[in-house]
């Protein structure tokens, strides 16, 4: 065994060989994977595994889409089979809600060049003659969906490796992971150490067990899964073709043919968790004791809908292991608090998207970063916060919800509240409806009275008119915006502005009390994120970016060391905020303040430490509204008093609470783009309007990918968008984000935010276009029809800026 390699790859499923081949494949041969058992021990050799191409993600639908595609090639680069099947997928939806998400979906993939589309009745029969289409209100047909050989796959992921020079040691426990002083790791086996730069966790049902090892929690549960097959199917029997798989998710099952009888999987309500304080060390191709009463509601829908099931007997059953992440997604990424420590655990549709994994693992690791956005992906996305009962409680969640509808602007209950501020309970109390926010809760929008709850539909909901009302009361009167989920940073002593102009693209605020937008440059010169930076001392800045992004960032941070004597402080916690904004807000605020707020003495971008009400306050005179405003940082024990001074001096005004949904559509109405939408790793700085916020005259983070983008035309440009009032009105639904976007039956791009415009009474939505300029007619796929948009040259409120700078 080597004593020295450029990566380690610990577990030998289907998704640590994936990303073993994968490194070799980008040039890296000098790799080793280590498994404890036999190659496919532990969930991979029992998997379904089904294949599919279509997710509400359109990044995700990529990847899938590689997958699917790389099996064929992967068995001719190796000459092993990967057993595939693939005799298409049928597509059905009982409801109109899943009809919107088939419907939505089908655009998705017309514009991604993807196969799937929508068919008659007549056709479904024909292809599948044993299902029962009675009840069926949409029936889509995707060609390429089937199955693989798990052990197949795995096999021939692990001969491509073993190729390109990746080695694989079977039967080779890892015992310890120790992280050097410079950074290197030493993995211990019993049959050696490997030293090696990254340490990459693969180990599936001991992602848990391995992460321990260097001294890392992460929030998985594993649970058990059933599904079962039948004996033969006298009609698959007499057919000559493989009859097509069915995605029946309002059934709440799956099935697929299995030799000449089917294979139904559920999940159902009555779910089971297994190894809550630890997977064995000794469990490999094992299995649980069947249970199929559990499943028995499911069973029995799956036989409504394909009647030949109830006349087979069953041949076996297969009750397994699965292991969750709290959304179901997994956990992928370098460890921000680990040099050199690489996570991909938690996967659920392994044979769906192990390619595309291996191969965002593979570009990250060697290139630095994924050509994709996949923020869904990374374990950024949680932090400490998601304990050990969240995670349990998610999971549940997941498990005995996976196949419902993930709607736009949903907030599950489950595992709340993790993380609340001192307003949580007089916001609850004044109707807050809240959401999460990298665990904080955070109100969305406020009712009349406490206990509402969010209705969940492609279409407007139950929050539409109270959401309305509240944008409008800030544009006329003020509001009243909680943004303590903001990230908030202080950066410190001599160092403070030479490391904040090495790590930001614009150049840092010289004079105190002034600020800055600056733009965070990602490793390929895409948006990482976008910042305000005010300058509060001779050696002092304050930072406030997004609140999702505080992990992620982090490694952006740590990629530029600080000068001795500078510090950087995280301020999330120990500080909160409130943007008082609106026409009446100066008045507002004036009235708590001794502080001249005339713009002659407080002008826009400008800062100053002020009272209010008693409270000390960092007070910035900006505002994600576009409106006139201030965001007051101050400390958290102060925030329920400064909260209640803002209410009670806004009250004769008429001003009151926001929420962040009203947020949203005012700063829509404004054209203002927000971190994991209109800006992204994605999309380059001259794409989204930022490329004037970049000064090439200094060095700053990822400077080099930033020119060599900036050099290049833009491949399109993010544009605002204003619906036809008809179309909305008729479907009774506004864009949300990721409807396609069509001109001329030719796809040219994508929506990434979308809501109504309450005090410009129009339907907007923000997205990225490719060869149309304002004026131009376009389609935007709301429901996943046509609804007529057109490109707008200007943002309808304020677009010169006078009520910001007032």
């Amino acid at each position: 065994m080597k004593t020295h390699a450029q990566a380690v790859v610990i577990g030998g499923g289907v998704i640590g060989c994936s990303i073993l081949y994968h490194l070799a494949k980008l040039g890296w041969s000098d790799v080793v994977l280590l498994e404890r058992d036999e190659l496919t021990s532990g969930s991979t050799w029992h998997a379904a595994a089904n294949i599919h191409g279509l997710h509400d993600s359109a990044n995700i639908s990529r990847l899938q889409h590689y997958t699917m595609t790389l099996y064929k090639e992967l068995e001719a680069e190796t000459g092993q089979s990967c057993g595939v099947f693939q005799p298409g997928s049928l597509y059905l939806a009982q409801t109109e809600d899943r009809e919107h998400q088939l419907r939505l979906q089908a655009a998705k993939a017309r514009l991604y060049g993807m196969n799937f589309h929508e068919i008659t009745r007549d056709a479904a029969e024909r292809l599948h003659p044993l299902v029962d289409f009675d009840g069926i209100r949409c029936i889509m047909w995707e060609p390429e969906g089937g199955n693989v050989d798990p052990s197949g796959v795995t096999n021939a992921y692990a001969v491509g490796a073993r190729q390109k020079g990746g080695e694989i040691h079977r039967f080779t426990p890892v015992t310890a992971t120790v992280q050097q002083s410079d950074g290197t790791w030493i993995v211990e086996t019993p049959k050696g150490e490997i030293r090696t730069p990254w340490v990459i966790n693969a180990a599936g049902l001991w992602g848990r067990e391995v992460a321990k090892l260097a001294g890392l929690s992460l929030p998985l549960q594993p649970t058990e899964h059933q599904y079962f097959v039948t004996d033969t199917v006298a009609q698959i029997a007499g057919l000559d073709r493989r009859l097509p798989s069915v995605a029946d998710r309002d059934g709440e099952y799956y099935l697929r043919q299995e030799g000449q009888g089917l294979l139904i999987g559920a999940y159902e309500r009555d779910m089971r968790f297994w190894a809550e304080d630890g997977t064995p060390l000794d469990f490999a191709h094992d299995l649980f004791p069947d249970d199929l009463e559990r499943i028995e509601d499911n069973m029995m829908r799956a036989i409504d809908r394909v009647p030949a099931v109830a006349e087979a007997g069953i041949k076996r059953v297969i009750n397994g292991p699965m292991i969750w992440s709290p959304d179901a997604n997994v956990l992928m990424g370098p460890v921000p608090e680990l040099h050199g420590y690489f996570c991909c655990c938690g996967i659920i549709p392994g044979f769906s998207q192990s390619a595309g994994m291996g191969l965002m693992a593979a570009q990250w690791i060697v290139q630095g970063e994924m050509e994709y956005d996949m923020f869904a992906w990374d374990l950024a996305r949680f932090g400490p916060w998601a304990d050990k009962a969240f995670t349990r409680a998610r999971v549940r969640d997941q498990y005995a919800h996976r196949f419902a509808i993930h709607y736009p602007n949903e907030e599950r209950a489950a595992g709340r509240p993790v993380r609340t501020r001192p307003v949580y309970e007089v916001q609850k109390q004044m109707g807050a409806v809240f959401g999460l926010n990298y665990g904080w809760e955070h109100p969305q929008w406020f009712a009349d009275a406490p206990g509402a709850q969010d209705t969940n539909g492609f279409t407007r909901q139950n929050w539409f008119e109270p959401v309305g009302r509240e944008a409008r009361m800030l544009r006329e009167r003020a509001g009243i915006i909680d943004i303590s989920n903001f990230a908030k940073y202080r950066v410190a002593g001599p160092g403070a502005e030479d490391w904040l102009n090495a790590v930001f693209a614009n150049r840092m605020p010289r004079a105190v009390g002034r600020s800055c937008l600056t733009p965070l440059i990602s490793v390929r010169g895409g948006i990482a994120g976008d910042a305000t930076v005010t300058r509060t001392g001779e050696e002092e800045f304050w930072i406030v970016s997004s609140g999702a992004a505080e992990r992620y960032h982090a490694r952006f941070f740590d990629m530029v060391p600080l000068p001795d004597g500078t510090r950087f402080e995280t301020q999330t916690e120990a500080v909160c905020g409130f943007n008082l904004a609106g026409p009446a807000s100066r008045e507002i605020l004036q009235s708590l303040t001794d502080t001249s707020l005339e713009t002659a003495e407080f002008p826009f971008m400008a800062s100053r430490r002020i009272s209010v009400a008693g409270v000390q306050c960092l007070a910035l005179r900006v505002s994600f509204t576009g409106d006139l405003g201030w965001e007051l940082h101050c400390a958290t024990q102060d925030q329920e008093t400064l909260y209640r001074a803002l209410l009670e001096a806004g009250q004769a005004h008429g001003a009151g609470p926001v929420g962040a949904r009203a947020l949203m559509s005012l700063r829509i109405e404004k054209g203002y783009g927000s971190w994991g939408r209109e800006y992204s790793p994605e999309y380059w700085p001259q794409e989204v309007g930022l490329d004037r916020l970049c000064k090439m005259d200094k060095h700053f983070l990822n400077k080099a990918a930033a020119e060599e983008v900036l050099a290049r035309p833009a491949r399109e440009r993010l544009v605002l968008l204003h619906l036809d009032e008809a179309a909305v009105n008729a479907s009774d639904a506004d864009a949300t984000g990721g409807e396609p976007i069509f001109r001329n039956g030719k796809g040219i791009g994508r929506v990434t935010s979308g809501t109504y415009g309450y005090t410009v009474g129009k339907s907007l939505a923000l997205g990225f276009v490719a060869g149309a300029e304002a004026g131009a007619e376009v389609d935007v796929m709301i429901l996943g029809r046509p609804h007529r948009a057109r490109i707008l040259s200007e943002p309808p409120f304020d677009p010169r800026g006078a009520r910001l700078r007032a």
